[in-house]
């Protein structure tokens, strides 16, 4: 069992001194953000051992990796209606509306209203997320505060492009016909080597280590296309001082995608449900290389259900009608993706080396 750290890379003697040299501020700014740092100490502190997600993807230390420590969990939940009885669908699929309260999720797990299956006219019919916001209207933003080195205007102007990178990564119609999220990617450090790095990677050789979804929802344009200019969303954002007075803030979002086969005339409408934690620092140009207006990323996982299994392409795959015929069940845990009472540090927990099932999609 581990300790939340990386195995085989610096030994404790070499750790404590860094961490005692970095609260003293010894030693000029390092070249890319401590994220390593943030997010050892981050695990460490709420956690006994290394993380053990729910059918999770969390990608191999990189090689030559100075300073970012990065646990990306990718969960794919086919629906559960798969290779069960037609007459079963409806109870599975359409759950009940659940009512809005915000970022909470206890009445979103309500048993009313089986049977309601979505439709183009009505794309959340028999989903909670009905009484969800309309894409970013549905994300709880706090108020602004002077925080570490960013006075309070400063910190209003850190969770507007916060915001920004939330529509840009998951929300821009763009991204989701699975163009580059240029805008996105614009907002993170460049100077975050490592990171760019990966971004490089993931859109040209997208896999298991690399994979654009954690970040970024994607779906191939000439497989599906959205089932109306509605995406719901609940979720929150927070933040606090960090590391070398960084203003740290942590999103946590679900999304609903509404989607429909690409083919003229298609009219069975299937649900994609995303959530993302990502928690990215604001950092101090004068103690961590960065240019203005760019944030470093700490950590980002994400969990989804009917988003696909395995299929690393960089691209989420829903599945419909047809092709849950063919599809067998998960054999992991049921998760309902709609429940946030459950933390994403809970959700990505417990895991095997099997597809999980959602409950309701």
């Amino acid at each position: 069992m581990g300790t939340g750290r990386d195995q085989g890379s610096v030994s404790d003697e070499e750790w404590e001194r860094f961490l005692r040299d970095a609260e003293a501020g010894a030693g000029d700014a390092p070249k890319e953000p401590s994220a390593r740092a943030r997010m050892v100490t981050r695990r460490l502190r709420e956690e006994t051992g290394p993380p053990a997600p729910w059918r999770s993807h969390q990608p191999p230390r990189r090689r030559g990796r100075k300073a970012w420590y990065a646990v990306g969990v990718l969960a794919a939940a086919a629906l559960l209606v798969v290779a069960l009885a037609p007459q079963r669908v409806a109870g599975w699929v359409g759950l009940g509306d659940g009512e809005d309260g915000g970022d909470t999720s206890s009445a979103a797990r309500s048993s009313g209203g089986a049977g309601q299956l979505p439709t183009l006219d009505e794309p959340f019919r028999g989903s909670p997320a009905v009484a969800w916001g309309n894409g970013t209207a549905g994300i709880s933003m706090p108020s602004a505060r002077a925080t570490g080195w960013m006075d309070e205007k400063e910190v209003a102007q850190a969770l507007d492009r916060t915001r920004d990178f939330l529509f840009d990564s998951s929300l821009d119609p763009g991204v989701l016909r699975g163009e580059r999220p240029k805008a996105a990617i614009a907002l993170i450090n460049p100077h975050q080597e490592d990171v760019q790095d990966y971004l490089t990677t993931a859109f040209s050789a997208p896999s298991e280590e690399n994979d654009p979804l954690m970040l970024f929802s994607r779906f191939r344009k000439d497989e599906v296309r959205p089932a109306g200019d509605v995406i719901k969303t609940q979720g929150r954002v927070t933040y606090e001082e960090g590391e070398r007075g960084a203003v740290e803030v942590t999103t946590d979002v679900t999304y609903v995608y509404p989607l429909v086969r690409a083919e003229q005339g298609s009219d069975e409408v299937a649900r994609t449900i995303v959530r993302r934690e990502v928690v990215l620092s604001w950092d101090d140009p004068k103690k961590v290389i960065t240019d203005a207006g760019t944030f470093s990323l700490v950590s980002y996982r994400m969990h989804s259900a009917n988003g696909g299994c395995d299929t690393y392409t960089g691209y989420l795959t829903p599945e419909f009608g047809a092709d849950l015929a063919t599809t067998g069940p998960g054999a992991g845990p049921e998760v309902d993706p709609y429940d946030r009472d459950t933390s994403m540090t809970e959700r990505t927990r417990d895991t095997d080396e099997a597809c999980g099932r959602a409950s309701r999609t």
